[in-house]
């Protein structure tokens, strides 16, 4: 079983571009205090489902990345949690409900995931089209 909190922070990091994210944006993106969320990436990365790296960019910047094996376990927790939001949410709302709830969820959206907010760019990928020489 993995606690919701825990499911919301790698939903949000399997989502995001590189599978990470700065820690003052994904702490935007769930609901937990700041010091909360620190508590639970310790956890989380004792437990071998994220890591932390240093931001080349800003050296007080710190990026949550999720690993292999916490992308094992959301894909293991996901039937359980849609199963329980089908339960409790969308099995009671009619089709035009949900396409209602749909537009309006998509409202509460980040406009752009581009840069965060923090100011630090992820890393720059490898060019994997240069020629060693």
């Amino acid at each position: 079983m993995l606690p919701l909190p825990s499911y919301d922070v790698l939903l949000q990091l399997a989502e995001s571009p590189q599978r990470r994210l700065r820690m003052t944006d994904l702490a935007d993106r769930v609901l937990l205090s700041r010091s909360g969320l620190t508590r639970l990436v310790d956890r989380l990365s004792r437990e071998g489902l994220v890591e932390r790296e240093s931001c080349p960019s800003d050296a007080r910047g710190t990026f949550t990345v999720i690993t292999d094996k916490g992308l094992a376990r959301l894909r293991e927790a996901a039937p359980t949690h849609l199963a329980g939001i089908q339960e409790h949410v969308t099995s009671r709302l009619t089709p035009t409900e949900l396409d209602t709830f749909g537009r309006l969820l998509r409202k509460l959206l980040p406009e752009s995931d581009a840069v965060p907010v923090g100011g630090c760019a992820p890393a720059a990928e490898p060019d994997e089209t240069a020629v060693a020489g």
